[in-house]
């Protein structure tokens, strides 16, 4: 079950995987339906999305409970499902937040790895546990490993199945901060709803910019080139007037997205 949770005075959608008594296992059910709350978010109008788990843990990854080897059409779920969801989180119109606890694996860190920021529990588990399954991590692990840990520390969390708890994640650099359990939710809600009343135009154009680095490999001087042509575009915006009409007149700017 995905609830989805909008709250027009802030701008926030709030994204909750809710099915706790499976760790938040997703199927091909589930990723639909995760997918459409996210197109109804963008339709909404949402300016910031805050993507959570209920109960002990964000995503276990996927629920193969009544997966049968012999017929499984794992490619019809990782490419049909699971990729078309990372995508649409990766592309969705406004920043994206994770706030990860307890087991965040396969697709759940897939997610996690789609989403703009990714705040995690100390005591949160990451890692690649298909060792023991016979199978091979999936849903970008290899990618967001490689490139953030490195591919010795890579081979060995596959080889090992051993995991990462949320503090040693941050230290290697996987994702962004570590924060202790009980505060991570409203740690991260607080930075959310802050995000949704910033400038969309020029967070939408600081995205655009970071994932063009990041997919296109570009150079410094490209990157200073489209930082350029960014912030000229921005420069006619009404946001862009009314940041410097704040600044000058020393009070806290009125955003629009406009």
């Amino acid at each position: 079950m995905i609830d989805l949770n909008f709250d027009e005075q802030t701008g926030l959608a709030e994204v909750v995987l809710n099915a706790p008594k499976k760790l938040n296992a997703l199927d091909a059910d589930n990723l639909q339906e995760l997918h459409a709350k996210l197109e109804t978010a963008a339709t909404a109008g949402a300016k910031a999305l805050l993507l959570r788990g209920e109960g002990r843990g964000f995503c276990a990854g996927r629920d193969i409970a009544l997966v049968d080897p012999a017929t499984d059409d794992v490619a019809a779920y990782l490419d049909g499902h699971v990729t078309a969801v990372m995508r649409a989180l990766s592309e969705f119109p406004a920043p994206t937040f994770a706030a990860v606890h307890g087991a965040c694996l396969g697709v759940g860190l897939g997610l996690a790895l789609a989403c703009d920021v990714v705040y995690v529990a100390e005591a949160a588990k990451l890692g690649s546990p298909f060792a023991n399954l016979g199978a091979t991590l999936d849903s970008g692990g290899h990618w967001l490993f490689t490139e953030r840990l490195g591919p010795h520390r890579t081979l060995d969390l596959i080889y090992t199945a051993e995991f990462m708890n949320g503090r040693e994640a941050v230290e290697q650099g996987l994702f962004s901060r570590w924060v202790a359990d009980d505060e991570l939710l409203e740690f991260t809600r607080e930075r959310a709803i802050r995000a949704a009343g910033g400038a969309q135009l020029a967070f939408a154009a600081s995205k655009k910019l970071v994932q063009e680095i990041r997919d296109q490999r570009i150079g410094m001087w490209q990157s200073i080139a489209n930082e350029n042509t960014s912030q000229a575009e921005l420069c006619s915006s009404s946001d862009y007037a009314e940041g410097f009409a704040a600044f000058q007149q020393k009070r806290r700017p009125n955003f629009t997205g406009k």
